[in-house]
């Protein structure tokens, strides 16, 4: 009986070691395997799939062979490990196991968009609406329904964003990016507020960054910024209108067609700084830390006017007489090519970054 039972049991062993070399070589065998691809190809994984199921499905369309096995490799060795939804890269040179090692990684394609200094909200919105990979989700709310689901139901959107580079992966929404750049706005303007100068008229951040989109629009010369903040914050303190022509395109919103006229110099507006005193109510573009430095640093100096030069660069004068002198030099005898501010940057499209 004893020798039997030695016997069965020496089977039973031989048996589950013939099974567990079949296991591991069937295994290797899948997870060696290159993917059977002609091309790149991206996958997507969306939220909740489980590895089980894209393999089942990679196999389906004849990309793999063996999920079973390749099942039971992810259960036994990678137990616990998530699967980050999103877009895989697959392409021919890959094998299976360098496929998992993406899924393990968590490597999902991430995509771009730039959202560029000077933008209106309008324009964001835009460049929002053509992110293919994105979950867009804000097309048919007005502006106030938008920042109501951003939780700040008593705010006017325009200029509340922070323009940068912001990346995303298949599976984000529209929401879900400006809220970060919505709060990458706010800390940076928190950031400058705290080292701001002394003796600046603004009662709160809000006022500096109204001040900031103005000097935004109206010059991308970095070392002019300083000294067109000194000339509007002057202007404010002797009582004088700011006079800047980006505010009065601004109220003329989709009216604008490309020039200035009289006509509208003298519309009233609410933020037409021809006709109105101070400020706009709101800012009037994204604006970058650069222009809310300036804004919070303005340039000590007697300078209460200026004109461009037709290079995006401008003519800074102190008296009225200089600043005649100015305007009938650069803006009476105007280039072909003039320009009030420096040539604007294309928007961008969605990019992918991986």
């Amino acid at each position: 009986m004893i020798r039997k039972l030695l016997l069965m049991l020496e089977i039973v062993v031989v048996l589950a070691g013939l099974t567990l070399g079949l296991v591991a070589w069937q295994q290797h065998r899948a997870l060696e395997q290159p993917l059977t691809l002609s091309e790149e190809r991206l996958i997507e994984v969306p939220a909740g799939a489980t590895p089980g199921g894209v393999l089942n499905r990679l196999e389906a369309d004849g990309v793999i062979d063996g999920a079973f096995w390749l099942r039971l490799y992810w259960r036994f060795n990678l137990q616990g490990q998530p699967l980050h939804s999103g877009e895989y890269r697959l392409t021919p040179d890959l094998r299976v196991r360098d496929m998992l090692d993406l899924w393990r990684r968590g490597e999902v394609v991430q995509y771009s968009l730039t959202l560029v200094e000077g933008w209106t909200f309008r324009q964001v919105r835009a460049a929002l609406a053509k992110q293919g990979k994105l979950q867009l989700t804000l097309s048919e709310l007005s502006d106030a329904e938008i920042m109501a689901k951003l939780g700040k139901p008593d705010q006017n959107p325009e200029g509340r964003f922070f323009p940068d580079t912001y990346r995303y992966v298949r599976g984000m929404s529209d929401l879900d990016l400006l809220k970060q750049a919505h709060k990458r706005l706010q800390v940076v303007l928190d950031e400058e507020w705290e080292k701001r100068a002394d003796g600046l008229p603004y009662k709160d951040p809000y006022e500096a960054l109204i001040m900031a989109s103005m000097i935004e629009k109206e010059t991308g010369v970095p070392e002019e910024r300083g000294e067109i903040a000194g000339v509007f914050v002057r202007r404010l303190a002797t009582g004088m209108r700011l006079q800047t022509d980006p505010t009065v395109i601004f109220g003329l919103g989709e009216r604008y067609q490309g020039r200035i006229t009289r006509a509208h110099l003298r519309e009233p507006t609410p933020y037409n700084t021809y006709v109105i005193d101070g400020m706009p109510p709101t800012p009037i573009s994204l604006v970058g830390r650069e222009a809310i430095h300036a804004a919070l640093h303005p340039v000590d100096g007697k300078t209460l006017y200026f004109v461009a030069r037709g290079d995006g660069s401008h003519v800074f004068s102190e008296t009225l007489d200089e600043h005649n002198r100015a305007v009938r030099e650069y803006q009476l005898k105007r280039r072909a090519d003039y320009r009030s501010s420096p040539a604007p940057i294309p928007q961008t499209s969605e990019k992918d970054t991986q």
